[in-house]
């Protein structure tokens, strides 16, 4: 008896790895900018959010559908084709006080890509682990800060800000011990370069000259390539900081975010925001509003930025002098012009932004004075920063309209500084239409407010994570107003306002 034969054929469907084109130039650097070292093993990663549209820009050739893969090269598990893991060495004024060694404590530099536009990105994992430079700490990243990183930097780029940003956030299967027991994470940060002020001061306290030259010249050419307009490139490198660190600040400013951390090491010489601890965006205006846990004197509150900034700038100043020029007095001067010329830059910079947020394309005569009355009515008002604004598109004619009047405990303080409002704006020839399209394009209807934040992160430790996604989607059009989202445009209630975040370090 014949049998009939079965022909089973198998399909075997192999699954691409995801391909980073690696162009890696700081892992060339002399050893002593770094320390190499391999991430560690997460436990179980579990992929909360990844960033297709980032990946795309970066060049990133990735199966999005792939989660298992995703979690695994995102979480540290399994190292990428062409990576070079390492962590930076920097130090920093922390507070005002000299920290003579801090370094990546809990990051791990994988390497670097140039993306579809040309640019140059890091990709970093952060919480991967602990690296030479932890001091004594676990290297890792609870899910709460690393969820508050995620959506903060992505909304500061949907703003238009200047920052570095958030490629994927995986949960790592094991327990990070801060306050109490939460969820680890490891988040991939993207950045022009993670050198700071703090790189620089680490090789300066160490009267490593050799290495401040090669640094300077590394980041002149990785960020302000082409400027051969200084004598040397110190002082280009320097006057181009101060530039991108003034029109930074006035960004910040105006979209009323507070950093928290304005320290040394967390100033990046690329003018990019970066290390977003214990950050936060105002709710009701106040110049001298502070939420980190640990800023206890104000010293970064939201108007005090410039002259930090300013005075960070001082500092990596110092570093060059050598470089500058050989004649220690002629330094100096040059260093001190150039730092000095960052309150100039900055003021311009600061009522462009705000005088855009008014309804002035470009700031006229009057617009300082203008800016600084509305300040005060804010601040004297206790009227919430982002919600003033964006209502004021809404206004028409001599009216301020009915959500402005509602928003005052004494309507004529209002009505008397609107009436001041259109009459500069008719003094400019700026009619109601233009006012408004400027206005439009500079007064954002969503900002990732705490409180909102806040209950993400609560639902996160239950393991959900739905909230988290709809807020991202929500953060990444901020000027477009949807029906559907109302909630996430309104303030918090008494019983949700966050008074203080913290850094999760």
């Amino acid at each position: 008896m014949e049998f009939p034969i079965i022909i089973i054929q198998i399909f075997i469907i192999e699954t691409k790895p995801i391909m980073f084109n690696f162009d890696n130039t700081y892992a060339k650097l002399p050893e002593r900018f770094y320390s190499r070292g391999n991430p560690d093993v997460s436990n179980d990663p579990q992929l909360i959010y990844f960033n297709n549209d980032l990946a795309g820009e970066l060049g990133i050739q990735v199966d999005s559908k792939d989660t298992a893969q995703i979690e695994e090269y995102f979480s540290g598990a399994r190292l990428i084709k062409g990576s070079q893991p390492l962590s930076q060495a920097y130090a920093g004024h922390q507070f005002g006080n000299w920290s003579p060694q801090l370094g990546d404590g809990r990051a791990c530099l994988l390497g670097e890509v140039i993306g579809t536009n040309g640019q140059r990105r890091d990709i970093q994992l952060k919480g991967s682990g602990a690296t030479p430079w932890s001091r004594n700490g676990d290297g890792k990243y609870a899910l709460g800060p690393a969820i508050r990183e995620y959506l903060v930097s992505e909304a500061m780029c949907a703003l238009g800000v200047s920052t570095t940003r958030s490629l994927a956030l995986v949960t790592t299967g094991e327990t990070v011990f801060r306050e109490v027991p939460r969820p680890g994470a490891v988040l991939t940060r993207i950045a022009a370069s993670h050198i700071r002020v703090g790189t620089f001061q680490y090789f300066y306290a160490r009267r490593d000259n050799e290495a401040l030259e090669i640094l300077t010249d590394y980041a002149l050419n990785r960020h302000y390539p082409g400027d051969h307009s200084e004598p040397n490139n110190a002082l280009a490198l320097l006057k181009n900081v101060v530039c991108n660190q003034a029109s930074l600040i006035a960004s910040w400013l105006g979209f009323g975010f507070i950093h928290g951390v304005m320290n040394t090491d967390n100033m990046a010489i690329s003018g990019e925001t970066i290390d977003f601890g214990p950050c936060a965006f105002m709710d009701v205006f106040d110049p001298q509003k502070v939420f980190s846990s640990i800023d206890v004197n104000g010293r970064y509150a939201w108007g005090n930025q410039p002259a930090m900034a300013q005075w960070n700038l001082a500092r990596f100043a110092e570093t060059l002098l050598p470089m500058i020029d050989a004649d220690e007095n002629t330094a100096m001067r040059l260093a001190d012009d150039a730092v000095n010329a960052f309150s100039d830059q900055f003021n311009d910079q600061y009522l462009s932004t705000f005088g855009k947020k008014l309804g002035f394309s470009k700031p006229g005569s009057s617009t300082e004075e203008l800016v600084d009355k509305t300040l005060r009515l804010l601040a004297e008002n206790q009227i919430d920063f982002t919600l003033f604004f964006r209502q004021l598109n809404e206004s028409n004619g001599d009216d301020p309209g009915k959500i402005l009047k509602s928003m005052f405990k004494q309507e004529d303080q209002l009505q008397n500084w609107y009436k001041d409002w259109k009459k500069s704006l008719n003094l400019q020839g700026i009619s109601t239409v233009s006012a408004t399209t400027t206005m439009e394009h500079a007064n954002p209807v969503y900002i990732p407010r705490n409180h909102t934040i806040e209950k993400i992160i609560d639902s996160a430790w239950t393991g959900d994570f739905d909230q988290f996604r709809e807020f991202q989607e929500v953060l990444s059009r901020p000027y477009n107003f949807n029906r559907n989202f109302v909630a996430y445009e309104s303030p918090p209630l008494d019983e949700e306002i966050v008074a203080a975040t913290f850094c999760g370090t």
